[in-house]
């Protein structure tokens, strides 16, 4: 089964900076691929409001996507061998607070496919 670990959320004030881990395990016992061969997401709900995507790493380690409101201030990386993906956050604002969640998948024509797995997400919270 594949288990995706996000991690490094917490309390920061605004105009701070945090950094997001995602460890994933168990991608190739289930579908017969490695870490390296999925595009990975980061998501983000905040309080009373659906899941949207934010970002988006190809495999090789290209961002594909980025949202709007997070462009110019948030940025996403791989680490291949270690199975994990990042997701540095600068300059955050209050409109940031959200559970934030990773997700293996795949970019394709513009659009990404999300899977079912999904981690227990991280806590963020910009805060004075």
């Amino acid at each position: 089964q594949v288990h995706l670990v996000e991690s490094g959320g917490g309390l920061v004030q605004p105009g701070g900076s945090l950094r997001l881990s995602c460890a994933a395990s168990g991608v190739a016992a289930v579908h017969g691929s490695t870490f390296k061969d999925y595009d990975m997401a980061w998501y983000r709900q905040a309080p009373g409001k659906s899941r949207e995507l934010i970002a988006v790493t190809t495999t090789g380690g290209s961002t594909a996507y980025s949202a709007d409101a997070v462009k110019g201030r948030f940025t996403t990386s791989r680490d291949d061998a270690k199975s994990t993906l990042y997701l540095q956050m600068n300059s955050l604002k209050p409109e940031d607070t959200a559970i934030y969640y990773c997700n293996a998948g795949a970019w394709y024509r513009d659009t990404y496919y999300d899977t079912e797995t999904w981690g227990q997400g991280t806590q963020v919270t910009v805060a004075s």
